[in-house]
């Protein structure tokens, strides 16, 4: 199973920018979908953003499409960042980063529908107006 634990989180103001970070360990020579999702208040947890192990590749849920979010990886941390610019109030949320078993792109369904395996504990990030 995959360890992931999540950092990077707290109280902003609206307009400013967050770097999350979710550091991630699994099994040698396993490749990985790492996801970040999020859980607002009153509403289904919502697949973000997601990243493969294997060459890096990204993907975005429509939902969050158009720049303000960006997934990276830090390869020598073996971390997957998601960078927020221009924070929201309506982005305040618990984050949360989720691992699945990279299969192959013939199984990916996209970020927001993946069946994840492995969640870390969330990082509650709250946007001030």
């Amino acid at each position: 199973q995959v360890q992931l634990v999540e950092s990077g989180g707290g109280l902003v103001q609206a307009g400013e920018s967050l770097t999350l970070s979710c550091a991630f360990s699994g099994s040698p020579g396993d490749d990985y979908l790492i996801g970040w999702l999020r859980q607002a208040p009153g509403k289904e947890r919502e697949g973000l953003s997601c990243l493969t192990t294997t060459d890096g590749s990204t993907d975005y849920a429509d939902s969050v499409k158009g720049g303000r979010f960006t997934i990276s990886r830090d390869g020598a941390k073996n971390s997957v960042l998601l960078r927020i610019n221009n924070l929201e109030p309506e982005d305040t949320a618990v984050y949360y980063c989720a691992a699945a078993v990279w299969r192959g792109t013939y199984y990916y369904t996209g970020c927001a529908s993946t069946r994840w395996d492995s969640f870390g504990q969330g990082t509650q990030v709250t946007v001030s107006s």
